[in-house]
């Protein structure tokens, strides 16, 4: 499996090699001191991941992070200090951290949490190409706001989809959206939200499972000054921030219950309470949820409180997998072909009959995240105008495909998330990942004459991550 690049900074020498020691079996990692080390390793090559620290010899991790977010492909960034305040928290959050960790660190969670800041920004970035791909098919057939339909597909499972975001956008009801991961829900209740008559440019998204409890408490209703420890001022949370207009809560079944309560009142009361405040504010504001857990199944078990569940399912929209779809695969995998081109600058190229054949045969385990990946790899392997089969991912020809459980069969959820977790992981990453790492690897050598240290310069990294990769990757030659 192929190492992210994580660059560790922080001003503290025993800090710095605690951290390589700790991590090198999960990332590839680059050291710095301070900001100028830093900004010549984000400069040298692409970096996925930052644990930076606050303080940095006279120097602030703000500023770093600040010029890293300004590079063409800027690492998701963790800030870590000894000196932690929700108020701290979030303002580095504000300034573009994904997250906040305080010292003295646990190693365990700190690592935990650069996975999952790895898997948060594949969806973010997936979520954004697919809205790009709405609009481009929009554009292409010229249709109108109430051809949804048109604009993410042609199925009649996706028409349903449309006529009933149509008919719900523009009513006040609450709309819960559930679906597989890479379903494209994210788009959905922005569509709900254009498509609504409030304001287009106020709609706050949350992702529920990227805060702390208390972080998310802050966050989604505010706090008054000295409401708890470092809570140095107030602030206004999103609820009030998108008074007129629309708060999408994704993940929401990863809520803890006292937020669920807290919640569950400004659904029944149109009213929100900050931390640390006794005064009601008032707020007018539409609230889609979405979640790939089955709500039902969580209120069975006590983890979701049920009068939540009612007061969020006055709607609900169920995304189908794209294996429900699959006449829809073309015009996305089009729509990809188009915009892989043109990332790497090259021609427009066509699929096969047989790559058509192999994309509807495949069970598509991962949705459209899964087909935009396919696809990708097809474009960047191919060198002829045409893609053929041999030129997309070793996991589509696999014979071993499983279709998850549907969403909406409660007792099947665990299955689905085993699935998801074991099956789509191994297949996607295990076989595609590893099959491009080797070749890639196989490629650098044969042009250096088995130079090591030379096809370790090509690939962009270092000889020691290289004698690595080619021990783990022994068993995939």
């Amino acid at each position: 499996m192929t190492s992210a690049t994580l660059l560790i900074v922080d001003d503290e020498k025993s800090t710095r090699d605690g951290l390589r020691m700790a991590l090198e079996d999960e990332f590839d990692c680059y050291l710095a001191s301070d900001i100028t080390e830093a900004l010549a390793v984000l400069q040298s090559q692409p970096i996925d991941l930052m644990l930076t620290d606050l303080r940095l010899a006279g120097e602030s991790g703000m500023d770093l992070l600040d010029q890293a977010l300004t590079s063409p492909n800027p690492p998701v960034s963790i800030m870590m200090t000894a000196y932690g305040s929700v108020d701290t928290a979030v303002e580095a959050m504000r300034r573009g951290a994904w997250n906040f960790v305080t010292k003295p660190l646990n190693l365990d969670e700190v690592e935990l949490l650069l996975k999952r800041a790895l898997r948060s920004k594949s969806l973010e970035k997936d979520n954004i190409r697919l809205g790009n791909e709405v609009q481009e098919l929009r554009e292409k057939a010229g249709s109108s706001k109430h051809g949804l339909e048109s604009l993410i597909g042609k199925s009649l499972a996706m028409q349903k989809v449309g006529e009933l975001v149509t008919q719900v956008a523009p009513t006040r009801a609450t709309v819960l959206i559930e679906g597989e991961s890479g379903t494209g829900k994210e788009l959905i209740a922005h569509a709900i939200h254009q498509l609504s008559g409030r304001p287009a440019d106020k709609l706050l998204v949350v992702n529920c499972a990227a805060l702390s409890p208390q972080l998310l408490e802050s966050e989604l209703f505010g706090h008054e000054k000295g409401a708890f420890t470092g809570a140095s001022q107030k602030r206004i949370g999103r609820f009030e921030q998108a008074d007129g207009g629309t708060i999408f809560l994704d993940e929401i079944g990863e809520i803890d219950q006292a937020t669920q309560v807290k919640l569950l009142r400004v659904l029944s009361e149109r009213t929100i309470e900050r931390v640390g405040s006794n005064t009601a504010v008032k707020v007018d504001v539409r609230l889609i949820a979405a979640t790939n857990k089955n709500l039902r199944d969580l209120v069975s078990k006590g983890d979701f409180r049920e009068d939540l569940f009612f007061r969020l399912n006055v709607v609900r929209v169920l995304m189908p997998t794209l294996r429900e779809r699959k006449e829809d695969i073309v015009i996305l995998a089009q729509a990809f072909l188009r915009e892989f081109s043109a990332e790497n600058n090259k021609p427009l190229k066509n699929l096969s009959d047989d790559a058509l054949a192999m994309l509807r045969s495949y069970s598509w385990p991962g949705n459209v995240r899964e087909l935009r990946t396919a696809i990708e790899h097809g474009v960047v392997m191919s060198n002829d105008p045409i893609i053929a089969s041999h030129h997309l991912p070793y996991f589509l020809s696999s014979p071993e495909q499983i279709t998850p459980a549907r969403l909406d069969s409660p007792a099947q959820q665990d299955a689905q998330i085993a699935q998801k977790e074991e099956i789509t992981l191994a297949s996607e990453e295990e076989f595609n990942l590893h099959v491009l790492e080797l070749r890639a690897i196989k490629r650098a050598l044969k042009h250096t004459d088995n130079n090591r240290t030379e096809a370790a310069r090509l690939l962009g990294i270092s000889r020691r991550t290289l004698q690595r990769k080619l021990k783990d990757l022994g068993s995939f030659g």
